[in-house]
């Protein structure tokens, strides 16, 4: 089942998104199809399927949005979450053979389009969850059992 948890900017993002998509996709795809229409034979008109099948992809996303946006719960940084790791954090780890990894825990919806982020519903932010720097954890993979220690902690504060 997927959170419905999400970072103050990760729901900037997506609110950008939509009205970008609204007020500024949207209509200039519209007037490329309306001209692109207007040629005439719409069934050879390159201009014109194309620009209609994005129109329906932006379409679709924007309902996504309008629908996802509403039911989101955002999750604030609280100072108690100083020294724990919990929904937001950035979190350094260091896998048992010595790499390190470096991500941000977020909700499902921030994932896309990112690098260096989990989801919270990760196996790895599941068992990190809670845990405070030097702390061994233990993620269960495909492969077996890793383990990784805790190396940094830290929460990006918005203003």
């Amino acid at each position: 089942m997927r959170s419905k948890l999400i970072t103050p900017q990760g729901y900037l993002k997506l609110q950008q998104e939509l009205d970008y998509l609204w007020k500024t996709k949207r209509p200039d795809i519209t007037k490329k199809v309306a001209w692109a229409a207007s040629l005439g034979d719409r069934s050879e008109n390159a201009d014109y399927q194309y620009n209609k099948r994005l129109l329906r992809e932006i379409d679709r996303r924007i309902r996504y949005l309008q629908k996802q946006l509403p039911e989101l719960d955002i999750v604030h940084y609280s100072p108690e979450q100083e020294g724990r790791v919990f929904f937001g954090a950035h979190v350094e780890v260091e896998h048992e053979d010595g790499d390190s990894h470096h991500f941000k825990i977020v909700g499902y919806d921030e994932i896309f389009d990112q690098k260096d982020v989990i989801s919270v519903d990760s196996p790895m932010a599941r068992a990190l969850l809670g845990k405070e720097i030097d702390d061994e954890v233990i993620v269960k993979t495909p492969s077996g059992k890793q383990i990784y220690y805790v190396t940094a902690i830290y929460y990006q504060k918005m203003p």
